[in-house]
């Protein structure tokens, strides 16, 4: 429980330092996600004056969502599964092409407790994020823990490498 709490006091600061941070540059973000299930979303939008610098969410589940809603291509899904860096870098790609934000963050993973392989345990979250102007940047993570764990910690990984690639900026 304490776990927990101290996860979503932590997410709590990082949406804080973003919204100080993305609005003062004027700039936007839109979030694609898999695993996490609009958890990042929902993060952002549960500070008031959040739509001064959250744009949209998508939250694209299935392989099906993923295609019609951000564009990522059948032949990268089929080569490489949902969960994989190219699929990443193609969820970031479309949402930038189909929104107006200047930032994107793109999760996609196996959250457990089922749905892992021997190259890609439960635990396993590739998280992206790409500036308009800029290239996709997808990192692999090993996670711990059972699903909400893996959940939480795949937020809080992408709100500190947003907070770290928009500072860097």
């Amino acid at each position: 429980m304490i776990a927990a709490y101290d996860a979503q006091k932590s997410i709590a600061s990082l949406v804080e330092q973003l919204a100080t941070l993305l609005p003062g540059r004027g700039q936007r973000l839109a979030t694609a996600e898999s695993c996490t299930g609009g958890m990042i979303a929902a993060a952002c939008t549960d500070r008031a004056g959040s739509s001064d610098w959250f744009e949209r969410g998508f939250v694209t589940y299935s392989n099906a969502a993923k295609q019609e809603c951000l564009g990522v291509p059948d032949a990268l899904l089929e080569a490489h599964g949902a969960v994989s860096e190219p699929v990443v870098a193609a969820m970031l790609e479309g949402t930038l092409a189909h929104s107006p934000a200047d930032w994107a963050v793109a999760v996609s993973g196996v959250a457990g407790p089922g749905g892992g392989s021997e190259d890609k345990p439960v635990g396993t979250v590739f998280i992206g994020w790409m500036a308009r102007a800029g290239r996709p940047d997808v990192v692999r993570y090993q996670f711990d823990g059972e699903r909400a764990e893996v959940r939480r910690q795949s937020v809080v990984a992408a709100l500190v490498g947003l907070r770290e690639r928009a500072d860097a900026q």
